[in-house]
């Protein structure tokens, strides 16, 4: 209880730090309809750990769009930025430069900066509930513990928004959540990983340009989602590793 106050705190206090921006008035409705925001949730400076796959996918993403070298740092965000347009969507990708449990400042600041909807805002984080090797897109709801989530969830004040989730698995024996969670992935799930990023960017492309998404109710977390879940040709090795 008393970390979730002290969270709310540090919330508020960077969310009054900076005004928020907002685009021109005559956006229409199509065109904010096309446009989505994908975020890479993490900790900046951790490339590499299982708790920053988020930004590790939201970079392979931007190489496969081929925008690798336009990457900025907007400081009213407080994060890297890439406006792209994929087919007939814009997306605006996001790479928070503020700790995991507050990353949903920056995700709120961009939402509000680019007049994004929260139906319209993909969170891509790691899945302690997963095993490395699968991955699946989930509908909204609650957070599930995850502290990033959490973060996005209050400062949208919406729990919509749909999120691809990354498997990485549980610590095995006496390795505490938050040591593999901010560790690093071995040079054996390295291996994993590649795979997983190309088809996690697959998956993205796939739901960012259906025709129609699949998008829940305001709260969300009232109603039950199904995840579409994906699970690459590793998976079976993956879990043999991985699990005891």
């Amino acid at each position: 209880m008393m970390r979730g106050m002290i969270s709310k705190l540090i919330h508020r206090a960077l969310l009054n730090t900076f005004p928020f921006e907002k685009m021109a008035s005559d956006v229409t409705t199509a065109e904010r309809s096309r446009r989505k925001l994908v975020v890479g949730l993490g900790n900046p400076g951790m490339k590499g750990s299982r708790h920053s796959v988020g930004m590790a996918v939201i970079t392979a993403l931007a190489e496969r769009l081929g925008v690798t070298d336009q990457w900025r740092t907007d400081r009213r965000l407080s994060g890297d930025v890439i406006v792209s347009v994929y087919q007939d969507t814009q997306l605006v990708l996001l790479r928070p430069k503020l700790l995991m449990n507050v990353n949903g400042v920056s995700v709120v600041k961009a939402a509000s900066k680019f007049s994004v909807q929260p139906e319209h805002i993909v969170l891509v984080h790691d899945e302690l509930d997963k095993p490395l090797g699968k991955l699946g897109i989930k509908n909204g709801g609650s957070a599930r513990g995850h502290n990033g989530v959490r973060s996005c969830v209050d400062c949208l004040q919406s729990d919509v928004m749909p999120r691809l989730r990354i498997g990485i698995g549980r610590p095995s024996g006496k390795t505490s959540v938050d040591r593999h969670v901010l560790g690093r992935f071995s040079k054996e799930e390295q291996d994993i990983l590649n795979s997983v990023l190309e088809q996690s960017v697959d998956l993205l492309l796939t739901h960012l340009t259906a025709s129609q998404l699949q998008i829940p109710p305001p709260g969300g977390s009232r109603t039950p989602h199904r995840s579409k879940e994906r699970t690459p040709p590793v998976q079976e090795t993956v879990e043999g590793q991985t699990q005891k």
